[in-house]
């Protein structure tokens, strides 16, 4: 069994759980009750053309399964504030409880406390959970493709959009990206994880990235621990970048999301004037 169905039957363990307690009536009964989604495409730069800048996805991230503890997050929201106050664009709150020690109440705190986008970055494997996210107040989830069939990955994708949410979807490979556009992905990301072994390996963004769809924000996962690393990123094609570790281990995220941006859209702009636009 890999990491990733390790994961997953956890997941679907714990929702089984969740829908015991709240059935998906209930919670499609929240979910019309929610303030409309924010567009979290356009906060990404999706309408811009061509895209200057350098928009960053700060994640509420207090474990891992590869590092495990990272950071005791006492405050999710005040976490949050200082992220929007750096200039995220999109905050990214884990919810998975097993290997990350998120929670759907760290997604209720993030949401009342912040007035820009919010993830629920989660291992999405039931229409239920999408419900769930609209509920809580979500503006996009994950989608893993490595986690999806083709029929599953077009259809959760029609309900995020019918739900008027985005969704961030993940690949890791040349395949994985094909099958992300075609299903009408307008949001991908490449994460430089291996979801076997859980090595990074930063030049699979570059080798991958050139292959995602025009018109979709290119977002580079993982693996992101200084300026440099988000100006290789930008460099290679990224209109943004979703960044957990490198941020809530500082002890001044709004500084460093800052400081990412900035150098993140010199590195636009060189790509941008050797391409002649």
């Amino acid at each position: 069994m890999s990491v990733l169905d390790d994961i997953i039957a956890g997941v679907r363990e714990d929702m089984a759980r969740r829908q015991h307690e709240m059935p998906l009536e209930k919670v499609q009964e929240r979910a019309a009750q929610a303030a409309p989604a924010l567009d979290a495409y356009a906060a990404l730069g999706g309408n811009d053309n061509p895209r200057a800048s350098l928009r960053v996805i700060s994640e509420v991230k207090r474990s891992s399964p590869s590092k495990g503890a990272l950071a005791d997050i006492a405050d999710p929201a005040d976490l949050a504030r200082r992220y929007e106050q750096g200039g995220a664009s999109v905050i990214s709150v884990l919810t998975e409880a097993r290997r990350f020690k998120g929670s759907l109440a760290d997604l209720d705190a993030v949401r009342a406390a912040v007035s820009i986008p919010v993830l629920r970055k989660d291992f999405t494997v039931d229409p239920y959970q999408i419900w769930e996210a609209r509920a809580h107040g979500a503006d996009l989830v994950l989608l893993i493709v490595a986690a999806l069939n083709d029929e599953d990955l077009r259809s959760f994708l029609d309900l995020t959009h019918e739900l008027g949410m985005n969704a961030l979807v993940e690949a890791h490979t040349a395949e994985e990206i094909q099958r992300a556009g075609a299903a009408g992905a307008r949001i991908i990301g490449v994460n430089v994880r291996n979801l076997k072994t859980l090595d990074v390996d930063r030049s699979v963004f570059a080798a991958l990235s050139e292959s995602i769809p025009a018109g979709a924000v290119v977002v580079a996962e993982s693996g992101v621990r200084d300026a440099a690393d988000v100006a290789h990123y930008a460099a290679h094609g990224a209109n943004a970048v979703l960044v957990g570790e490198a941020l809530v281990k500082h002890n001044d995220p709004a500084a460093t999301i800052a400081e990412f941006m900035e150098t993140g859209a010199g590195a636009i702009a060189d790509r941008l004037q050797a391409s002649g636009r």
